[in-house]
C-alpha cells in the first residue's frame, strides 16, 4: 500500500485478517475483542494511511448537498416502466432532505462501468450519496462503499456487505401473498421468476420456496415460470411458454407488477380467465395495477418511507464524528386487496 492511497477499513480488515466490523469496534473501543486482535488492528492502523471517515469528509464549508445515483446497469428494472417507482422514491427523500436543510441533486448512470460511477464521486462536493441498488451486485455496492462517503443503498440488501441499506421486506411480502393464497384454499401456487438477476428478485424467489414450506405447500416444477422482467418481454415468454402446452398453476405470484401485466395480457388473449380461471398477484402496487382489468392484487411497500428513512440514515451517518456500524434497515409490505385473486363462488 503506498503513502500516497488513503486506506479504507476493508484494507485494513484485510491486512490485519479481520472482518470490517472487528476494525470499527477496535477504533470504537467497544465490543468483546481479545486483547491480541486489538493490538494486531491499531497496529496495521498506525502503519496504513488511514483517516476514519469523519476526517476524510468534506467540511462544512463545502456545502449541504447529497447526491442520488439513478443507475441503470442494464435497464431490465431500472427503466421507463418503473418510473413511477424511482419518482415516490425522489419525491420523499427530496422532502427529507429539505427538511434537514440538505439539497439533493440527481445523477443518472446508464449502460456505464462501475469505476466511472465511483470516480464521479471522488472529490465531488457533496456531504453523502444515496444509491439505487436495484441493479447492483454486492461487487458493485463494494466499489461504491470504497470512496469513502457516507452512503447509504436503497431497494437492494445483503447480509454481509458492510454497508448501510434500506429496503423492503420481501420476506414478509412474499409470506402476505402465499397467506392470503392458501386462506382462500389454493394449493397448487405458481411463481412467476424472472430470467434477469437482481438481489429483490432473487431475495423473492427464495422467499417464496421457504414460504411455500414454511406454510405446507408442495412447489412443482414445472409451476415455476421464467420470463423476461420488461412488460413486452414478460407478454411475449408468457405467450411462448402457453403455445408450449403449459399445464398452468391455480394462481401465480409474479415477481413485480410489470411482469404480471405481461403475464396477465398473454393469458387473456390465449382465453383465460383471470380470477375466474387463474388467479394472480403482483408486487410494488404500481397504479396501473389498480386500473388494469381485473384490477390486480399487488404488494405495497412505502417507497416513500424507505426513500425518508434513507436521508434520516445518511444525515446521522454525516453528523456523527465516530465511526459507526452498518445500518440495514427492512421496511414492511401491505398487500393491496382487488379483484385478480379471488376464487370464484360457484
Amino acid at each position: 500500500m503506498t503513502d500516497k492511497k488513503i486506506a479504507t477499513v476493508r484494507d485494513i480488515a484485510s491486512l490485519a485478517g479481520v472482518s470490517p466490523a472487528t476494525v470499527s469496534l477496535v477504533l470504537n473501543k467497544k465490543g468483546d475483542i481479545s486483547a491480541a486482535t486489538r493490538a494486531r488492528v491499531l497496529d496495521v492502523v498506525a502503519k496504513a494511511n488511514y483517516l476514519p471517515r469523519a476526517t476524510a469528509r468534506p467540511s462544512l464549508d463545502a456545502g449541504a448537498t447529497l447526491r442520488f445515483l439513478k443507475i441503470a446497469k442494464h435497464g431490465h428494472t431500472v427503466n421507463r416502466d418503473h418510473s413511477v417507482f424511482i419518482s415516490d422514491y425522489l419525491d420523499a427523500m427530496s422532502a427529507e432532505a429539505s427538511e434537514r436543510s440538505y439539497t439533493l441533486e440527481v445523477v443518472s448512470f446508464e449502460d456505464q462501468p462501475m469505476d466511472a460511477v465511483a470516480k464521479s464521486l471522488a472529490g465531488a462536493p457533496i456531504r453523502g450519496v444515496i444509491v439505487l441498488g436495484t441493479e447492483l451486485s454486492e461487487t458493485d455496492v463494494r466499489s461504491i462503499q470504497d470512496v469513502g462517503l457516507p452512503t447509504v443503498f436503497i431497494d437492494t440488501f445483503f447480509d454481509v456487505v458492510d454497508a448501510n441499506f434500506v429496503n423492503m421486506n420481501n420476506e414478509d411480502a412474499v409470506y402476505k401473498v402465499l397467506s392470503r393464497f392458501r386462506m382462500q384454499g389454493f394449493d397448487r401456487i405458481g411463481f412467476v421468476a424472472s430470467h434477469v438477476d437482481t438481489t429483490n428478485f432473487r431475495l423473492r424467489r427464495d422467499a417464496f420456496f421457504r414460504n411455500m414450506s414454511r406454510l405446507g405447500l408442495t412447489v412443482r416444477k414445472g409451476d415455476v415460470l421464467l420470463v423476461e422482467s420488461t412488460y413486452e418481454g414478460a407478454y411475449v415468454d408468457t405467450r411462448a411458454l402457453i403455445e408450449g402446452s403449459l399445464d398452468l398453476a391455480d394462481c401465480y405470484f409474479c415477481t413485480n407488477d410489470i411482469m404480471a401485466f405481461g403475464f396477465v395480457r398473454a393469458l387473456k388473449e390465449a382465453g383465460v380467465g383471470i380470477p375466474e380461471d387463474v388467479s394472480v398477484i403482483g408486487f410494488d402496487n404500481l397504479p396501473q395495477s389498480a386500473t388494469m382489468e381485473p384490477p390486480l392484487t399487488s404488494i405495497d411497500v412505502s417507497k416513500r418511507k424507505i426513500g425518508s428513512l434513507a436521508i434520516a440514515v445518511l444525515d446521522e451517518i454525516i453528523r456523527t464524528k465516530e465511526l459507526q456500524p452498518a445500518v440495514k434497515i427492512l421496511v414492511g409490505a401491505e398487500l393491496i386487496s382487488r379483484s385478480s385473486d379471488r376464487r370464484p363462488q360457484y
